[in-house]
């Protein structure tokens, strides 16, 4: 059984201050694969000082410099990939192909974060247009400082690529807390660190949960700005104790995301879009569209497909190749999505397919493939999020009324549009109030494309332009025109480092 006793501070592997242990199960066998110990405060104390030094040398560094670092890290991601798609499936329980996409998302975020660096050098002292006469500006991108960065247990390495390539690209320095469920594929960033030779204190790792690690980390005021990627109730948390200080954040939320099955659609298509959006990762996707609204015309026919997939789903060994969908990635998770389907049942609701269609594998935090049919908007699992392989679906007569429910909700992450007319989902999608919506398509999540929601959905944006921006400090300088060329240096801050932390 692996032990993870030390944490990785200033590219060195130190005892942890904490003493707790933390078992790392593996959701299908059941069995603990691995210890780590809790970091504490002081471990995150060590981190932050860490960070701190490392700041200076690393944010005067070009642009370019920064971004071999970055390839280095998709480099070593794609050597080293058979063997993470491998660790992240036993850690998580997803299943391998859905492991491999995870993998293939996060070398390709570090690669464009690279290219971003790269063209942030020619960004750098840029002219600003002005009307006033005599007078000159350019801009420049400082980097926000250091940085704290949270993420949850879903998506080992594709989330935390989401934030660390931006923030090390803009010429931050890093305090990561992965979630205490998954820390084995995570691991591998401060293995990748230190063979790369990224400079001491640029990046550092504390294991450890939301007690010992998470909620010293967000109140530090050491750290700059937090990025936090999970549920509401701990974001608001988080979003409280960094109010302490007037330090930033950003927060990747929850999600109650729709799916739109117009009149013209495509009953096979409809479908498969929807089982995608659903059941992909047995449903813990922030953005899963898990409230489906079709027209009354499709709607018996959609169910019916609906069904026919669902029943050729495979439950079993997420290290099967044949595996399609694995189990919850812990007994907690598997608990909540039952409590809802207890709750479901106390509402009466109308199961087309559920556990009583299927057989479960015998271990394993397994929930059966679930949809419910003609859900009042009323019940609190179309209204909640679920995070697990639960679809919630109804009927609507019009468009109007598809539009309008589909915003009926307090999140607006996602959202994806069924049309047979291309022209038609795009109009519907510009009235959705949702951060990224798909049409006829699956959930794709490009790089280049922005990441975030509505409501109370988050606050900011991860990926593309918008995620390196997020990492930014924007300055200018103005002055008498003709003073001379500018400065492309970034310069070095005066004075305290930090809004009074020592």
């Amino acid at each position: 059984m692996q032990q993870l006793d030390k944490q990785f501070i200033d590219n060195r592997w130190v005892a942890s201050h904490g003493s707790r242990r933390l078992a790392v199960v593996n959701p299908y066998t059941e069995q603990t694969i691995a210890e780590v110990t809790a970091g504490d405060s002081a471990d995150v104390d060590a981190a932050v000082a860490a960070a701190r030094r490392a700041l200076p040398a690393w944010r005067a560094l070009s642009g370019a410099e920064r971004a071999r670092y970055l390839d280095g890290f998709a480099e070593v991601l794609t050597r080293r990939r058979e063997e993470l798609v491998h660790l992240s499936s036993t850690n998580n329980g997803k299943a391998l192909a859905e492991a491999g996409i995870d993998l293939d998302d996060a070398i390709d975020c570090y690669r464009y974060y690279a290219g971003q660096a790269r063209a942030l050098d020619a960004r750098q002292g840029q002219p600003v247009a002005l009307e006033m006469e005599g007078v000159e500006a350019s801009s420049y991108f400082d980097p926000v400082g250091v940085v704290g960065l949270i993420t949850p247990w879903n998506f080992p390495l594709v989330t935390s690529a989401w934030k660390l390539a931006p923030a090390l690209a803009a010429g931050c320095t890093v305090v990561f807390k992965p979630s205490e469920v998954t820390p084995l594929p995570e691991q591998a960033l401060a293995e990748i660190a230190e063979e790369i030779a990224l400079p001491a204190g640029v990046f550092n790792l504390v294991h450890g949960d939301g007690e010992g690690v998470g909620a010293p980390l967000s109140a530090h005021r050491g750290i700059d700005k937090i990025s936090f990627t999970g549920s509401n109730r701990v974001g608001e948390a988080v979003m409280r104790a960094v109010a302490e200080g007037s330090r930033g954040i950003s927060l990747e939320l929850g999600g109650k995301s729709p799916i739109l099955v117009m009149d013209d659609a495509d009953i096979g298509e409809a479908a498969d879009y929807v089982m995608a959006g659903l059941y992909f990762n047995a449903g813990q996707i922030c953005s899963a569209t898990s409230r489906l609204l079709v027209h009354e015309a499709l709607a018996e026919p959609l169910y019916q497909a609906l069904a026919e997939r669902i029943d050729a789903l495979v439950l079993d060994d997420p290290l099967d190749d044949a595996t399609t969908q694995g189990p919850m990635a812990s007994a907690r998770q598997r608990d909540a999505v039952r409590n809802y389907l207890a709750i479901a049942a106390e509402e009466g609701l109308n199961a087309v397919r559920d556990a009583s269609h299927r057989r479960l594998p015998e271990q394993g935090y397994f929930i059966a493939p679930t949809l419910y049919r003609d859900v009042p908007v009323d019940s609190r699992l179309w209204r909640e999020e679920i995070f697990g392989p639960v679809l919630c679906a109804r009927s609507t007569a019009s468009e109007a009324e598809a539009i309008e429910l589909a915003n009926d909700s307090e999140f607006g992450l996602a959202a994806t549009v069924i049309s047979g007319d291309a022209e038609r989902a795009r109009r519907i999608g510009r009235q959705l109030q949702a951060g990224s919506v798909w049409f006829n398509s699956e959930q794709l999540i490009p790089p280049q494309a922005a990441w975030g929601g509505y409501k109370r959905s988050g606050i900011g944006r991860e990926l593309g332009p918008w995620g390196l921006a997020s990492y930014q400090e924007v300055k200018h300088l103005i002055g008498p025109a003709g003073s001379g060329p500018a400065d492309q240096s970034p310069g070095e801050p005066s004075g305290p480092s930090i809004r009074g932390w020592r």
